[in-house]
């Protein structure tokens, strides 16, 4: 027999009535016009975990458990009442459900297939912010309590175990970690396996066990590309899926344009790991990278955006149109225009050996992930902009100390005035300026980091397990060798900064000049931290997006 879940931790009775809200009998009238209604019999199954989602159903009359399989059984998570409804975020994208909907009782059920959804939401504002507000905040009620279909094995002292965890959280995808160090049952599961050292983490995934698996298997594994056609010709194909790709994608479809993006690791790029924005226009209180770039990919799937995920582009195709991208497993899409966001990546310190400890002691982001690794312990910082700030203030609430390093003589030139003055005034934060790390030790996890002072030239050691880098960047611009213009540091050269000299280099045959943001390519535009001489904010990453939209238009219709 089915059993009840305890009621949500974390939803107040404040926010319950959003995660569960209740549509008045006008409103449920108003759903009826996009789908249609039908009768269920008790014990009836309208929805099957592991299927995809392409079902919502409004409760008219009887009611509607939603249920998972657990370790102790069947358990019902909530049962939904008249004028309740069905679904999360799953049902935006086309993924596989995480749970079972079947019916309580004889009564009848508002439905509509995903497209009937998807048209209901963007022309009905009101219904919108009610379902879409419902389906997010059930998709973080089921992220904070693990109640996924997915259960990973590893170690915190893997690297492919943060990787794959990561993977995961940062495509909001819940999932139940069962640590090797403090779970001796895991381990015994393992050995009866004959799982090896080298094979950990293990992902359990709806009855599939992978081991050691690419982000790329496991995106397969949960489907989250299975409802993407990739012969299809898009109107516009956005590589990348931070705040820029993001913003085109948002602006395009909702515009009317057919839109694929491609994203190699998950949306939010390196505003993803952010802990805490509090710059960005519109959130006073501030706002994390991951939860910032969450309501963006809610919002382009709204519109019909299609995202897909876990896919690199390796090739850009661009001796003819349409514009073709060959991907990682060798596959193509292609696009009557084409927007390239697909960002830049810290640039790795200079130390000997510092690239064993990837991932198990040396860190690019500090999300709540790593901040759990490191509770209670030292950590160093390198790097003086506003990533290196948000990461110094966001870990002194839960480390003993926090060592900034910057190799310059403050951070009054890098760093918002704001972020400088949380630093100093937190006792926890140490600045060391003109100061570099020059070692790191370890067995199977960083265990010692060494730096020089540049003004007194002392080297000292300290035994500090975990060091998040944040310096430089570099352009993602490898796949694109040969197709357009970009700077001496392989950044990518549009608009005005394009000289007669690249412009002729490219042969470039049309009348007008480039537009704004516009490449030596025609129908071919490079926006955010890609871009040659971009502002390094999140509003003016959202600002190109936007902008590079309106000219596509312009670029489809010549």
């Amino acid at each position: 027999m089915a059993t009840t879940l305890e009621p949500l931790p974390l939803t107040t009775a404040a926010n319950r009535d959003q995660v569960f809200p209740v549509l008045t009998a006008e409103q449920v009238e108003r759903v009826e016009k996009f789908g249609h209604v039908r009768h269920v019999e008790a014990g009836e199954l309208l929805i099957e975990a592991g299927t995809v989602a392409d079902r919502f159903y409004v409760v008219k009359s009887g009611g509607l458990d939603v249920l998972r399989d657990s370790r102790d059984g069947e358990q019902v998570f909530v049962t939904h009442k008249a004028g309740q409804f069905s679904g999360e975020v799953t049902l935006l994208a086309g993924r596989h459900t995480l749970a079972s909907v079947r019916a309580v009782e004889s009564g009848e059920v508002v439905e509509l297939d995903r497209e009937q959804l998807q048209t209901l939401v963007q022309t009905d504002g009101q219904l919108s912010e009610i379902i879409i507000r419902a389906f997010v905040l059930r998709r973080v009620e089921l992220r904070n309590r693990n109640l996924g279909d997915v259960v990973v094995v590893g170690s915190n002292h893997c690297a492919d175990t943060l990787r794959v965890r990561e993977f995961l959280s940062r495509n909001g995808h819940p999932h139940e970690f069962l640590d090797l160090d403090a779970d001796t049952d895991a381990q015994v599961m393992l050995d009866k396996l004959g799982i090896q050292e080298n094979e950990i983490p293990v992902l359990f995934c709806r009855g599939h066990e992978l081991r050691r698996p690419t982000n790329s298997t496991i995106a397969d594994c949960l489907g989250f590309n299975d409802s993407i056609d990739p012969t299809e010709l898009r109107d516009v194909v956005i590589v990348g899926a931070g705040p820029a790709g993001l913003a085109a994608a948002v602006y395009a479809a909702s515009e009317g344009l057919n839109v694929l993006m491609i994203e190699k690791e998950a949306p939010g790029g390196q505003a993803g790991y952010s802990s805490r924005i509090e710059n960005y226009l519109g959130f006073p209180t501030g706002i994390s990278g991951q939860d910032l770039a969450g309501r963006a990919y809610n919002q382009a799937e709204k519109f019909g955006a299609e995202i897909m995920v876990a896919k690199s582009g390796i090739e850009l195709g661009c001796d003819r149109k349409p514009y073709r991208i060959r991907l990682e497993d060798q596959s193509r899409v292609s696009g009557r225009s084409v927007i390239i966001a697909s960002g830049a990546s810290y640039r790795k310190l200079p130390v000997h050996g510092i690239e064993r400890f990837e991932g198990t002691g040396v860190y690019h982001g500090a999300t709540r992930m790593e901040a759990q690794l490191c509770r209670e312990e030292e950590v160093i910082i390198v790097g003086g902009g506003n990533s290196a700030g948000q990461a110094a203030v966001f870990l002194a609430d839960t480390c003993s100390k926090v060592y900034m390093l910057v190799r310059s003589k403050g951070l009054a030139d890098t760093m918002s005035r704001y972020l400088i003055r949380r630093i100093e005034g937190n006792s926890k934060i140490e600045l060391r300026t003109l100061c570099q790390v020059t070692g790191c030790d370890g067995e199977m996890h960083l265990e010692r980091v060494a730096w020089r002072d540049g003004t007194t030239g002392i080297e000292e050691s300290h035994d500090i397990r975990h060091i998040f880098v944040m310096t430089g960047a570099v352009p993602s611009t490898d796949w694109l060798q040969g197709c357009v213009a970009m700077d001496e540091k392989g950044f990518i050269k549009t608009g005005n900064d394009l000289t007669p000299e690249d412009l002729a280099a490219a042969k470039w045959s049309l009348p007008r000049p480039p537009y704004l943001l516009e490449t030596t390519l025609p129908g071919v535009f490079a926006v955010g931290d890609v871009r040659a001489n971009n502002v390094k904010r999140v509003a003016s990453a959202v600002g190109e997006g936007s902008i590079a939209v309106s000219f596509v238009h312009r670029v489809l219709n010549e």
